[in-house]
């Protein structure tokens, strides 16, 4: 078993977005996880996955990712995972209601390559560990 690969949950609506990223982190050492839904990552916690990074987008339908977030910390599902926003909303009130919310970082997909996004998450993981 490979005891360094970390579990990451990516969680987008856009299913292209979702395989490419999903791709671009296998390839980086990590173990992946996908939801198309907010509703399917609440699913996948409260059926056991214990993923150490959950990887959202805040335009999703039935639930947005704010709201997901909300249920998430509400329900005490993943309490020991890194939330990460990874966004195009990019106005300040949004990353600052992520921050109200736990989210340990926010990158915005527009500005961020496929390469830089793992590069800010694996950055985010590491600042976390030293703390």
């Amino acid at each position: 078993m490979e005891g360094d690969k970390r579990k990451i949950l990516i969680v987008d609506d856009d299913t292209f977005l979702l395989d490419m990223y999903a791709f671009k982190f296998s390839q980086n050492n990590f173990e992946v996880y996908t939801a198309p839904s907010a509703l399917q990552v609440i699913e996948k916690l409260k059926d056991g996955l214990k993923p150490d990074i959950i990887l959202m987008d805040i335009i999703m339908p039935d639930m947005d990712g704010f709201e997901m977030l909300e249920k998430i910390n509400n329900d005490n599902l993943s309490p020991n995972s890194t939330k990460i926003i990874l966004s195009n909303k990019s106005q300040q009130s949004d990353v600052d209601r992520g921050n109200t919310l736990g989210a340990s970082g926010y990158i915005v997909k527009a500005n961020s390559t496929p390469a830089e996004v793992i590069d800010q998450v694996v950055e985010i993981l590491s600042k976390k560990a030293t703390k």
